[in-house]
């Protein structure tokens, strides 16, 4: 995006650059990271990162309307309801395709959005690396809103621990050590001091829910849960589980964000949004007349994760077979540049921009972000088998 800085950076990568890198990356925690790690950083410029924001920005005046509330109730599947629901959700993420419009010009285009935790801790220690494997220019950050390393983590910090004691509080998810993300998990006990503790291994007396801190060997009281747990995943995962927490249940614990907040901001909101860099969404139930361009449109199910079941070559036969419209969206398709010149092809790239929210502020702010590189049909990984220059990154801005 900034032809400069890519022909430099290209020219001066080395396949023992991109080792040293990888190196620096796993050094903390060995064999954590499963997922590819794409070679380079993506450069955004100060054009592109304001239209991004003038997006976030617009649908965080939807979020922040007093009324969000009220015409996302129908968000929360019944079954998946959990009690004692907080007035905001203290992480939120927006995913924008790099793209271009029918000017020949690029734009950010969202994708999906998630009132949900990323990686948060991974992406800090990522930056570092980063910058520690490669000669890069010192006027880009991965960080907005004036943020820096140091006031990031100050602010995380809070917002995950609140007024209690790093012990007293846990990452919950299912089977933490088994998720592909786990190097995150990790990176966040390194930085708050928080344990990862699978759902299955709370203890539950009453009301009360302990776990057994793994520095002590002491069961421990649980006073707030930093919740990584899908219920999609957790649905999928359960008749394997055996015995564990009933998420749906009322207990003395604080939730942050609280899982309601999951299928608050979702892919459930996209309707609601009017905005240029916003593609077109409907649900598939309020649509009167099916488009005859189908071809322009992807198919997505409300309530999954990680685009599972998404169809993006879409049919009249795939909308028929629809028994329950009202839990699907047809949005118009974008057109993904293809910006990040590479030593074969270009890649395509997505930009994750998370924001925090304290309780104590009226309005969420942009903090950090990560990038997915490209070069198939979708980002997942199964769409860049082989490939090289493709995978997880993050985005440097131009300040």
């Amino acid at each position: 995006m900034i032809p400069a800085i890519r022909k430099s950076f290209n020219a001066a990568f080395t396949e023992e650059k991109y080792q040293t890198f990888l190196k620096n990356l796993n050094a903390p925690h060995p064999g954590a990271i499963e997922f590819r790690v794409a070679e380079t950083p993506v450069f955004i410029d100060k054009a592109f990162t304001k239209k991004m924001m003038d997006a976030c920005e617009s649908i965080v005046d939807i979020i922040t309307d007093p009324n969000f509330k009220n015409y996302t109730n129908r968000a929360i599947p019944k079954t998946d309801t959990v009690p004692n629901e907080t007035n905001l959700a203290e992480m939120i993420a927006f995913d924008f395709g790099i793209c271009i419009n029918d000017k020949n010009e690029l734009e950010p285009q969202l994708i999906e959005m998630q009132g949900f935790p990323t990686l948060l801790g991974f992406q800090v220690h990522f930056n570092e690396a980063v910058f520690q494997s490669y000669d890069l220019p010192s006027n880009f950050t991965p960080y907005l809103s004036g943020y820096d390393k140091e006031s990031y983590l100050k602010d995380f910090k809070e917002i995950v621990i609140g007024k209690h004691q790093p012990e007293e509080v846990i990452l919950l998810e299912i089977k933490p050590h088994e998720q592909k993300t786990r190097v995150d998990f990790y990176c966040t006990q390194d930085y708050l001091g928080i344990q990862p503790v699978c759902i299955t291994e709370v203890i539950t007396e009453g009301k009360d829910l302990y776990y057994i801190n793994e520095k002590t060997g002491l069961k421990t009281p649980i006073k707030r849960i930093y919740n990584r747990v899908i219920f999609d995943d957790l649905h999928a995962q359960a008749p394997n589980l055996g015995s564990y927490l009933d998420l749906t249940k009322e207990w003395n614990v604080e939730w942050v964000p609280h899982p309601n907040w999951f299928y608050r901001i979702s892919k459930f909101t996209l309707p609601f949004i009017d905005h240029p860099y916003v593609p077109k969404t409907s649900f598939l139930n309020e649509i009167k007349e099916v488009p005859k361009d189908l071809e322009n449109y992807v198919l997505k199910p409300l309530f999954s994760f990680a685009g599972q079941g998404v169809v993006i070559d879409v049919t009249p036969a795939d909308i028929e077979k629809i028994t329950d419209p009202e839990n699907w969206i047809l949005q118009k398709k974008v057109n993904y540049a293809a910006i990040v010149e590479t030593p074969d092809e270009p890649a395509k790239a997505e930009i994750r921009v998370i924001y925090l929210w304290n309780e104590k502020w009226a309005r969420p702010k942009a903090a950090i972000n990560l990038a997915r590189l490209s070069k198939g049909k979708m980002i997942g990984v199964r769409y860049n088998k082989d490939k090289e220059w493709v995978g997880g990154s993050i985005c440097l801005f131009e300040s």
